[in-house]
C-alpha cells in the first residue's frame, strides 16, 4: 500500500507554511486544517497530489498571515522568526539554508502576504507561474510582476554576501569563544564595525526593543550581559552555525549574519514561546 500523499510530501508542506509565516507553531495549525481539508477531498478528481497540497497549504498560510498581520501590530519590541533546530546536513543545500535563514525570514516579513507567497513558492520551491496563479487567485501575468517586485524587494534587503559553509562556521566558533569570555576587544575583533544586534522577548524576558547598533556598543552590552552560570552550546538552527544559551531561568537561541570574514548581525529570540524547537531537529524539506 502506497503512503498517503500529505504523508509523504509533509516535509515540503511544512517548509511552505513555515517560509510564509515565520513560526513553526503557526506552520503545524496550517498543517493540521490543510489535512483535514485533504481528507475531505475527492482524490479521483486530484491528478496532481503535490501541486494540490502546495495549493491548499499556501491558501491557508495566506489566511494565517493575514491573522498573524493584526496581532504582530501589537507585539512588544522587536519580532524574529521563531528559530528551528536542523540538522548540519540542511546547509549542504544552499537555496535551503539560505531560504529559511533567520536573516531572510526577517526579510521576508516586509512583504505583504500575497507577494511573500509568490516570492517563497516561485524563488525557493520553482513552481511555474500557473500554479502559482491557482494557489494565490491571481493570473500569471499578475504573478510574473508580482514575483518579480518581491524579488527586487528582498534582493534590497537580504545579506549582500553569500558565505561558504566553512566561513560561517569559523566565524560563529570566534564569536561563541569570546562570548564565552565576555571579553570587549574579543568581541570587537569578531563583529563588523556597523554590526546591528536584534533582541526578541516579546514581553515575556528582558531585551532590547529596538536595534542595538556599532561595535562598541554591542560588545558592551554582550559583555554585561555575560554570565558564569550561562551554558553556551554550539547549535545549528536554520541551517547555520548559532547558539543556545541558557542558565538560571533563561534561554535564548543566537543567530548570526556573516559577512566579510565578520558578524554583521546577531538575533537573540528569547520569547519563551518561540523556543519549543531547540530539542529536535524540525524536517525541512524543498
Amino acid at each position: 500500500m502506497s503512503a498517503d500523499p500529505f504523508v509523504t510530501h509533509r516535509g515540503l508542506l511544512f517548509t511552505v507554511a513555515y517560509e510564509m509565516l515565520g513560526s513553526a507553531a503557526d506552520a503545524e495549525d496550517v498543517l493540521q486544517e490543510s489535512w483535514l481539508r485533504w481528507a475531505a477531498a475527492d482524490r479521483s478528481a486530484v491528478g496532481d497530489a503535490r501541486a494540490y497540497l502546495v495549493r491548499v497549504v499556501t491558501r491557508q498560510s495566506l489566511n494565517r498571515l493575514r491573522t498573524l498581520a493584526r496581532r504582530r501590530e501589537d507585539y512588544v519590541g522587536q519580532w524574529l522568526p521563531e528559530p528551528l533546530l536542523t540538522a548540519p546536513d540542511v546547509a549542504e543545500d544552499v537555496e535551503l539554508a539560505e531560504s529559511v535563514s533567520i536573516a531572510l525570514l526577517t526579510v521576508l516579513e516586509t512583504l505583504g502576504p500575497t507577494e511573500r507567497a509568490v516570492f517563497v513558492l516561485r524563488e525557493v520551491f520553482e513552481l511555474p507561474y500557473d500554479e502559482i496563479a491557482a494557489a494565490v487567485g491571481k493570473s500569471a501575468a499578475a504573478v510574473r510582476q508580482i514575483a518579480r517586485r518581491a524579488r527586487d524587494h528582498v534582493a534590497a534587503r537580504r545579506p549582500r554576501v553569500r558565505v561558504s559553509r566553512s566561513e560561517q562556521q569559523e566565524v560563529a566558533d570566534r564569536f561563541l569563544a569570546a562570548l564565552r569570555t565576555g571579553r570587549v576587544q574579543e568581541l570587537l575583533d569578531v563583529m563588523a564595525p556597523d554590526v546591528v544586534l536584534v533582541a526578541d522577548g516579546g514581553g515575556f524576558t528582558p531585551a532590547a526593543l529596538t536595534p542595538v547598533r556599532g561595535a562598541a556598543t554591542v560588545a558592551a552590552l554582550l559583555a554585561r550581559a555575560d554570565r558564569p552560570d550561562h551554558l553556551i552550546s554550539p547549535v545549528w538552527l536554520n541551517g547555520a552555525p548559532a547558539a543556545r544559551v541558557e542558565g538560571d531561568g533563561y534561554l535564548a537561541a543566537v543567530s548570526l549574519v556573516v559577512e566579510h570574514g565578520r558578524v554583521t548581525r546577531i538575533q537573540v529570540i528569547a520569547n519563551p514561546h518561540k523556543l519549543t524547537r531547540l530539542d529536535a531537529p524540525s524536517g525541512l524539506a524543498r
